[in-house]
Order: structure tokens, then sequence, then C-alpha cells
């Protein structure tokens, strides 16, 4: 049997704080399990043909956390960025980071520019790492350098429209998701992906992120599969429309 799968998921790996207090453990033990979980992920949608995953690594409101831990999960981010790159490029996966990188430090910089270097010609999936990120501050930014183009007389103001600013946007190169997912069982998008999640299909499991494993990916592939994207159309309408949409397939049973 055929399974649709999404082109491309998005997902907000919450609850690491809340599966650490529940196991009586550190808050900096839930990070690492939330990295290990992060990395088999990536392996299970490389898996099964999925071109695109981004992920919401760190938002530019998690500054406001205690300076320590702040502090870790930069240390964290960045060990497992010079750790980890050369098994991301030995399994042709492309690394892109998307977000607001002023303020950052320049070893961290540095080593986002170094990875993006490195995996720049792998085409068995796009990783997309949103780290200092907010989706307003995407729409900002988008808008601003519209705003310069007009200015500039290389563009009227009326000629602004929705292509346009999605190709403003930082995930102008990429697909916008089709499969929205945040475990802990939250439900709101934390300003995250605003613009390219208006027709995504949400899905919340409430499973804290470092439990969340191949099983219930597979849940989540499943609740996909089920959905009518409409777009704003009826049902009667949405043969032809899907049908000319890019998809992949993928055969239960053979991953």
């Amino acid at each position: 049997m055929v399974k649709i799968l999404p082109r491309h998921i998005a997902i907000i790996m919450d609850g690491n704080g809340r599966w650490s207090k529940n196991q009586s453990k550190p808050r900096h033990l839930g990070h690492e399990a939330g990295l290990e979980t992060l990395k088999n992920t990536i392996e299970a949608v490389a898996k099964r043909g999925i071109p695109h995953l981004t992920v919401f690594a760190f938002g530019v409101e998690n500054w406001l956390r205690p300076d320590e831990e702040v502090n870790y999960l930069m240390g964290l981010f960045l060990r497992a960025l010079n750790r980890d790159i050369e098994r991301l490029h030995e399994n042709e996966i492309r690394l892109r980071f998307i977000g607001n990188r002023a303020g950052l430090q320049a070893d961290l910089i540095e080593s986002m520019e170094e990875a993006e270097r490195l995996t720049e010609q792998n085409h068995k999936m796009t990783l997309i790492v949103a780290f200092n990120y907010s989706g307003r501050w995407d729409l900002v930014q988008a808008c601003q350098s519209l705003a310069e183009k007009v200015a500039e007389n290389k563009l009227a103001s009326s000629d602004i429209n929705e292509t346009l600013i999605s190709q403003h946007l930082s995930t102008a190169a990429f697909p916008d998701p089709d499969l929205f997912i945040r475990t802990s069982g939250e439900q709101r998008l934390s300003n995250f992906l605003l613009w390219q999640l208006s027709y995504a299909e949400l899905y919340f499991p409430e499973k804290y992120w470092p439990e969340f494993d191949e099983e219930e990916l597979e849940k989540a592939l499943d609740f996909y599969a089920t959905r009518e994207r409409r777009f704003g159309q009826i049902s009667e309408q949405i043969g032809g429309i899907l049908s000319s949409e890019p998809r992949v397939q993928a055969s239960e049973g053979t991953e």
C-alpha cells in the first residue's frame, strides 16, 4: 500500500526540561537527551526519503531563560555542530541555518558557515536548523528588503504580493512545510514559521521530545496521510490540485 508522505516536516522539539524534571534529573540532561532524539529523527526522516526537515533549535525568546541555561545551550549547539557535521556530510545531508546571526558568537557563526559550505552539494535531504529564529523577525526582514528595493526604484510597491514576500523570507529556497509537529502536548506555534505554516497539517503528540522515537514519527506520518488538504477549495475540486503537486510516496513495510 502506498502512503503519501510530506515533502517538508517542521518540528518544535518541546519538553526537554519537563522530561528531565519528571525523571528527577538536571535540565541539561534533558537537552542532551533531546539532542540524541534529534539525531535519530534526522536518520528516520532521511530513510523515508522526505526531502526537507526543519527544526526549531533556539528562538529569540529563549534568550530570556536563565543565563546558565542559555550558555549551556549555546555550548551544546556548538559542540554538537563540530562533532556531528561529518556524519551528516557522509550521509549526504545538506545543512542550512535560518535566523538572525547578528549578535551570535564569532566562533559559532564560523562553524555554522563552515558546515553549510561543507554540505552544500549534498542532496539526500536538507536539514534546516532555525537558530536565533523568530517568525516575526523573518517577516520584518523580508519587508525591510522589499522596502529597500522600492526606495531604490527597483520595485513598485504595487508589485509586492505573497510570492514576493515568500521569496524574501529566510526559507525562500525551500517548499513550505506540509506537516508541523510539536511535542509535549503544547498547541501553539510560538513564533515559528508563521507565514510558512499557513496550510501545514498540525500534529501535537503528548510525549516530550526526548521520548519522540521512530514509532511516534510513524504515527505523525499516518496522521498526515489521512488528511484531505483542500487549500481553501472543496473536496470535489482537490483531486486535480493535489495530483499536480509533487509528493513523496513510500510503500508501507519497506522502510
